[in-house]
């Protein structure tokens, strides 16, 4: 198997929400990065403090996984699996320009945090999160 010399818009996704560090710091920044990656309708996004921890949460577990470190961070792996547990996505028929899964939530910001999961959903499956290690 040989390095994709590009990664997948997924994995790009991913790497970006990965290396969001300081910019994810309050819910301005959520709504900034669900919007700058079209993970959201335009419009007035209402984001609560609650929106925001599960998007730092979501965002600390894959981090925990990517980073290569003899020992993960069970704790922060475990809270963004609880985050990925509570969102509900489902299997299109045929794949499109979002890939094979969909969120199939009604809050936009559980829409978008669902199409961040499809994403790592979609890396993992095709074994490209090992190129994203950090």
């Amino acid at each position: 198997m040989t390095t994709p010399t590009k990664h997948s818009q997924a994995a790009e996704l991913i790497a970006d929400f990965v290396s969001t560090d300081g910019r994810l710091t309050d819910r301005a920044d959520l709504a900034r990065f669900l919007r700058g990656h079209r993970l959201v309708a335009e419009g007035a996004i209402p984001i609560t403090l609650a929106d925001l921890d599960e998007a730092i949460a979501l965002r600390d577990g894959i981090r925990a996984v990517l980073e290569d470190r003899p020992e993960p961070d069970h704790e922060a792996m475990a809270r963004g699996q609880k985050v990925l547990d509570g969102l509900r996505v489902t299997v299109r028929l045929r794949p499109t320009g979002e890939g094979l899964l969909a969120p199939a939530v009604v809050d936009e910001v559980r829409r978008g945090l669902a199409r961040v999961a499809g994403a790592w959903a979609s890396v993992l499956a095709t074994g490209e999160w090992r190129h994203l290690r950090r």
